[in-house]
């Protein structure tokens, strides 16, 4: 990939198309959801346009992800962008809902997977079963963490890997410190 090939893949209107697809939603779909024309939206999707805030309040709200999911395309070096994610520069994903902090560390969310740092506060659990159509494989960095995959109590430790393809599945950090996972997720979620 040329330098600009990579900028252009890191942008806000590629994110907004990754996760547009991601949810099987078309553009004629998003654009009647949002009361704005297809002309519109796919100018956004291809950086021709730019939202306002309320825009990108409606489309986060209509994508069911947090409007911090939009922000944060943290300027990289020409060199790095598109390859490099440093840690002061990661996007902050997810709701921070049930104790769960995540960050996104993959560059953008253009490829075919996407990779999450995610933070368990102590005493926290998910609150709800989870069950999607991805294939992700997890790693503890430290802390512990219990897993309820398809009925089943697992308890993860530091250096330890899990898989989940599709099962319902809950976390629970009964534990006093914080758990930190690794998580890769295909196809990406946020």
């Amino acid at each position: 990939m040329h330098q600009t090939e990579i900028a252009s893949a890191r942008s806000l209107g590629a994110d907004l198309r990754a996760l547009r697809k991601v949810r099987g939603v078309t553009l004629s779909d998003l654009s009647e959801r949002l009361g704005r024309s297809v002309g519109w939206l796919s100018q956004v999707e291809r950086d021709k346009s730019e939202p306002s805030i309320n825009d990108l309040r409606a489309i986060a709200a209509a994508l069911d992800v947090p409007i911090s999911m939009l922000f944060g395309h943290a300027a990289s070096p020409a060199d790095e962008a598109g390859f490099v994610v440093r840690k002061g520069a990661r996007r902050q994903i997810g709701t921070g809902a049930g104790g769960l902090v995540e960050e996104l560390l993959s560059p953008d969310l253009t490829d075919d997977f996407e990779m999450v740092h995610s933070t368990f506060a102590p005493r926290s659990r998910a609150g709800e079963i989870i069950r999607r159509p991805t294939q992700e494989v997890g790693f503890l960095v430290s802390g512990r963490l219990d897993l309820m995959i398809d009925g089943t109590t697992h308890s993860i430790h530091p250096g330890d890997s899990f898989r989940i393809r599709g099962e319902a599945h809950e976390w629970i950090n009964p534990y006093d410190e914080p758990a930190v996972a690794i998580w890769v997720i295909a196809p990406p979620v946020y």
